[in-house]
């Protein structure tokens, strides 16, 4: 560990203890005793109020009521930063509105020669969903659904919640246990138990209205919803062998609800399972474009015949299309 890492680390060690020794020090980070005494003498010169205690049993504590150092990053730390900024425009997150201070903050606390590094690797990378021509950090065009902060403010609280969805001209109120809420194909998603239907549903952010807590009376526990859904889990009806090229296009976009196993140490052969709802027209066509994204590289192992009479219609279409040509 570098010195300036070691630095900050110990600082943060020390600040979570009311107490320490120098020989706490030495053991927690395998530095020898005379290290550890230049270290604190260091984090001391940086403005961290320690206060040392004589006797046997001495060591030093921090100073109460008093303002702690500035957190330092190293040269790494800090462009590990700007990318993970950067990596994220344009993916509809939550708190983006802050978005701004944070960046301003942390161009505040580095040098004139890390900003010119930044500016440079923000001319330089692009990310999945960055415009090339107005590459700018602070932008704030991908602001996500109002309510999922809300949503998610709830969520920290408690699962178990009241939520009121728009559907079509009806509005429709829900008691759920959420169990996940993840964002696909640009949409943010609830996977939800609905505690009075008593099985799992998907509802799309953009659909919601209102959100609150939600306690009954008697309530169900989470290991009995958990118990109840192992029960209710769908059979995998479609299941392929995948090549290397197939894996390859599975990386770059997949459902998330479908999930690979590889079968040989290399990595280059897989098979792949998930559950498609046949019954669900649109279900169908993004399964079948998903199946046409992963090229000719899988075979099928199980296929409900809905997917291989919407296959054979897909076919025909696209010959249809091109004879026009």
């Amino acid at each position: 560990m570098k010195k300036v890492e070691r630095i900050n680390t110990i600082m943060r060690y020390i600040n979570n203890r009311s107490h320490f020794t120098i020989t706490e020090i030495m053991r927690e980070f395998h530095i020898s005793r005379s290290t550890a005494i230049r270290d604190i003498r260091e984090i001391e010169a940086l403005g961290m109020p320690l206060v040392a205690e004589v006797g046997r049993d001495g060591g030093y504590s921090v100073m109460h009521n008093s303002i702690l150092p500035v957190v330092r990053f190293t040269d790494t730390e800090i462009k590990a930063l700007f990318i993970a900024f950067m990596a994220t425009r344009n993916a509809q997150l939550p708190y983006l509105k802050s978005r701004q201070s944070l960046a301003e903050k942390l161009l505040g606390l580095i040098s004139k020669n890390q900003q010119d590094d930044l500016v440079l690797l923000d001319e330089i990378l692009l990310f999945e969903g960055t415009n090339p021509h107005n590459p700018d950090l602070l932008e704030l065009s991908d602001l996500p659904h109002p309510m999922l902060e809300k949503l998610i403010q709830n969520l920290l609280l408690d699962n178990y919640l009241w939520i009121t969805l728009e559907e079509g001209e009806e509005i429709n109120s829900y008691p759920i246990f959420l169990l996940h809420l993840y964002h696909e194909k640009s949409l943010w998603l609830m996977e939800a138990y609905d505690l009075q239907e008593e099985k799992k549903k998907l509802f799309t952010v953009d659909q919601l209205t209102q959100v609150e807590p939600y306690s009954p009376k008697k309530r169900m526990s989470r290991k009995k919803i958990l118990e109840l859904l192992g029960k209710q889990e769908e059979e995998m009806n479609l299941v392929l062998e995948l090549g290397p090229y197939a894996i390859a296009q599975y990386k770059k976009y997949h459902p998330l609800k479908a999930f690979i196993s590889y079968t040989n140490p290399y990595q280059t052969t897989a098979m792949l399972k998930m559950f498609v709802q046949v019954n669900q027209r649109d279900e169908i066509t993004e399964t079948i474009n998903w199946l046409l994204f992963l090229g000719e590289d899988f075979k099928f192992r199980k296929v409900p015949e809905e997917i291989i009479e919407a296959l054979r219609h897909r076919g025909k279409e696209i010959e249809q299309t091109v004879k026009a040509r």
